[in-house]
């Protein structure tokens, strides 16, 4: 495990899912965005492709757990939960910012 999926402990979920997120910091891990050609069957993406996820919004974007929202809706959350993940990481000193 790498020192930015073990970041993910105890962090707060990034993504919030709305009626999903169980804010609960002692579920948080680190989800991978496999998207656009990042990843695939077999083939995890680089951890710089990734967000603080509670156990329940990762359960939602991974398709675990069926819900209302639409896949462009979580696609846009996933993503906006990545750069705010980002953001942490760098000033965390894992990722250097430009």
């Amino acid at each position: 495990m790498s020192k930015i999926t073990q970041s993910a402990r105890n962090e707060e979920c990034q993504v919030r899912l709305i009626g999903i997120c169980n804010y609960n910091s002692e579920t948080t891990v680190f989800a991978h965005y496999r998207k656009g050609g990042l990843g695939g069957m077999g083939k995890k993406p680089k951890d710089i492709f990734g967000a603080y996820a509670c156990s329940a919004c990762h359960d939602v974007l991974d398709g675990r757990v069926k819900t209302d929202f639409d896949g462009e809706y979580l696609d846009s959350e996933f993503k906006t939960a990545v750069l705010r993940t980002q953001d942490i990481l760098v000033n965390k000193g894992l990722i250097k910012g430009i």
